[in-house]
């Protein structure tokens, strides 16, 4: 089942990302808050709905204890949307992902174990069609501004600082997503409707606080029932996270590197309601990490 988790995680998450680009606005210097407001307004009503439906009780110790993995977590997410204000997603979207291969190495070297041939073949598609792609899409960038023969809005041109946002969340997010490996799958030390809750609830924290900041300090007028783009992402967003909790503690080592391929879904996604196009390169790579994604599904049964 962990495949089929992690399958879900990909297509919601990769959904959300194109939602996510278009709630980004250059314009609107409080358009992280605002998303990062909605994704924890829409995390803590599934976790209280959750908590209802299965009938579970939360122990606020477990916020705590889980705080270190939501918290990198939280960061690189509020680092993504600052960072799709001024980056194309095609390009963000593979460059923020190579984390899961990032992961998946500091977890094998933590907690060597052996892999299986499949589950190494389809690893190393999923994780080299990933960063392929986060390459071809800069190197196409940088020659469409050399030759101008695209016109590119001057908030998306890739620069120094644009570029750093994907990096600093691929590099935090791999730190939350390794420790997330530690926690629910390699030492067990925390169950997953406990990890799921501590996380969503965390984030609502983060909403409630940023709520306060942007209306009765910053004076701003905020309503989360205009929000129709951004509860959009957030909803991908918390689907994506129930999915994510129970692939992750199923196979973290080989989840990781899969679920990072939904920056396939973003490309994708991007092409074809951003209206961009997808080049002979773009496509093999994204064959690649298909094939990739169904060697571990075979590699799942076998």
């Amino acid at each position: 089942m962990w495949f089929l988790f992690a399958l879900f995680t990909t297509l919601s998450w990769g959904t959300a990302d194109l939602f996510y680009k278009k709630g980004a606005d250059s314009n609107d210097k409080f358009s992280t808050i605002k998303t990062g407001i909605m994704v924890g307004l829409i995390m803590g009503l599934h976790g209280v709905l959750y908590m209802l439906i299965k009938g579970i009780s939360f122990n606020p110790f477990d916020l705590v204890m889980y705080l270190p993995v939501s918290f990198f977590y939280i960061l690189s997410m509020l680092i993504g949307y600052w960072g799709l204000r001024y980056i194309e997603l095609s390009i963000s979207s593979p460059v923020q992902n190579s984390s899961g291969a990032l992961t998946a190495i500091a977890l094998i070297i933590m907690f060597p174990k052996k892999l299986g041939l499949f589950n190494l073949m389809g690893i190393i598609l999923i994780t080299g069609g990933v960063i392929g792609l986060a390459v071809l899409e800069k190197k196409l960038q940088s020659a469409a501004l050399e030759t101008e023969e695209i016109n590119i809005d001057p908030k998306y041109k890739i620069g120094v600082l644009a570029i750093t946002f994907p990096i600093l969340y691929a590099v935090i997010d791999a730190i939350g997503t390794a420790a997330d490996g530690i926690y629910l799958d390699e030492l067990s030390l925390i169950s997953e409707d406990a990890a799921l809750l501590a996380y969503e609830f965390t984030w609502l924290i983060y909403a409630i606080i940023a709520i306060i900041y942007l209306t009765l300090i910053k004076k701003q007028k905020f309503n989360p029932l205009k929000e129709p783009i951004r509860s959009s992402a957030a909803i991908f967003e918390t689907a994506g996270q129930f999915f994510y909790v129970f692939a992750m503690s199923k196979n973290a080592v080989i989840a990781a590197p899969l679920i990072a391929s939904y920056s396939i879904v973003s490309v994708i996604l991007s092409r074809i309601f951003l209206k961009e196009k997808l080049s002979k390169q773009h496509y093999a790579l994204i064959i690649i990490v298909m094939i990739g994604i169904l060697i571990l599904g075979i590699a799942d049964e076998l």
